[in-house]
């Protein structure tokens, strides 16, 4: 098991002290299932490294925008980064405060802004000189100043997949390097903006703190000239990406990862700047399972194939980054294991949640998809006309459902035929 959270007792694997085979049969699968326990320790180790510091936490909701799961950081003192309003509004339901939220994200538009702006966000991750004339216009509108931050791209390698490499010259993210110095004197000069701070977000699932510290460097260069400009940069944004273990990864440990990169700073000679680490996926990553239903074992030539509930549609990454989820049985069996792909009843080669796997099972069988906890039940869809799972939270030996599962008759309650 990747986190204590989840964990066998006589050969039934437990989430907390609820039986995950129980949890199947009570909620139904597929289901996702999330440990508060295991949520509050991933923030914990992030907020006891940043005690005493200048520093704070903005969990990026992206990762896992349920209710449930930002209330429990909300209420462990939260602050939160979005990428759209509609996060801003789940922010907002959960529990969690506007001015300690970070509006991200390279293509906020105009209506976004101006809800961002009314409900007093905390800053603006600003991503182009475009963005930064349409929030001077808004902001003006309302007769308001937009605090900003601009994402500066350093163009350091974060060694991860294409896909979530987000810091180089080739992504459609952020500021390029050599421009921003011209960039930030282009925004302090527009009357509605108030310039505060500077931000980068290099990738995620990043295993290593070197990128961290190139990227800080490079930073922290650039601070320095655009003060030498007669700005003030209050805080320096670092970014997420910190890795989890899914297979045999070896990410730094959250509490000395946060203490050497605020080390760092100190060496530097910036220990007075505030920082903002923005985390997702180390905070909810292994907090969460996906249980599932063997439907049908199925023989071939070539390949083994076990048939569950759960498909692409509930968990895209395999499908979309060929990403390891480790699978588990729910029961453990003393049967020989033979090697299967587990995949889903979509109509697609492409649905499939783990290759090669040895796993004693049986039709009828529950499965654990572990480390399903970001970019799980988020990124799932709709497609085939398939209801969207049920997400449980378990806190000590209680279960409560913070999803309904849908129904499929709600999949086109907003749908019309054609008149005669």
């Amino acid at each position: 098991m990747n986190d204590s959270a989840f964990h066998y007792v006589d050969g039934a694997l437990h989430v907390e002290g609820v039986p995950a085979a129980s949890l199947a049969e009570q909620f139904g699968t597929p289901l996702y299932v999330y440990s508060r326990d295991a949520l509050t320790r991933a923030y914990r180790a992030y907020a006891d490294a940043c005690a005493g510091r200048k520093a704070t936490v903005h969990v990026a909701v992206k990762a896992n925008s349920n209710l449930a799961v930002l209330n429990v950081f909300a209420r462990l003192g939260a602050g939160f980064d979005i990428v759209s309003s509609g996060e801003l509004a789940r922010v907002l339901a959960a529990g969690g405060k506007a001015s300690n939220t970070v509006f991200s994200g390279v293509g906020k538009s105009a209506a976004e802004m101006r809800e961002a702006l009314e409900a007093g966000v905390k800053c603006f991750n600003v991503e182009s000189i475009p963005e930064l004339h349409a929030l001077n216009e808004v902001a003006k509108s309302l007769g308001k100043k937009a605090p900003v931050s601009l994402r500066v791209n350093p163009d350091v390698d974060a060694k991860t997949h294409p896909y979530i490499s987000t810091g180089l010259k080739s992504n459609k993210f952020g500021v390029a390097f050599g421009d921003a110095r011209a960039t930030y004197r282009e925004a302090h000069d527009m009357a509605n903006l108030d310039v505060v701070g500077i931000d980068c977000h290099i990738g995620s699932q990043i295993t290593e703190v070197s990128p961290y510290l190139d990227a800080i460097d490079k930073l922290l260069d650039l601070v320095e000239q655009i003060e030498s400009d007669g700005m003030s940069i209050r805080h320096v944004d670092v970014g997420g990406g910190l890795g989890i273990t899914y297979d045999d990864e070896t990410p730094p440990d959250i509490g000395d990862f946060v203490r050497t990169l605020l080390a760092h700073f100190e060496e530097r000679g910036h220990g007075q700047r505030e920082v903002y680490f923005e985390p997702g996926r180390s905070l909810v990553g292994n907090a969460g399972v996906l249980l599932t239903r063997v439907e049908y074992l199925k023989p071939g030539e070539e390949k083994n194939f076990a048939i569950v509930d759960a498909a692409m549609n509930d968990l895209a990454r395999p499908a979309m980054y060929e990403a390891f989820h480790r699978i588990v049985p729910v029961m453990e069996r003393k049967a020989s294991a033979r090697l299967y792909d587990v995949v889903g009843p979509v109509c697609e080669s492409g649905d499939w949640l783990g290759r090669d796997r040895e796993l004693a099972v049986e039709q009828g069988d529950l499965l654990a998809i572990l480390s399903a906890g970001a970019y799980g039940f988020v990124m799932s869809s709709n497609y085939n006309t398939r209801a969207r799972a049920a997400e449980i939270m378990v806190d000590g030996e209680r279960a409560r459902v913070v999803r309904e599962r849908e129904e499929v008759k709600q999949l086109f309650a907003g749908e019309s035929i054609l008149p005669d």
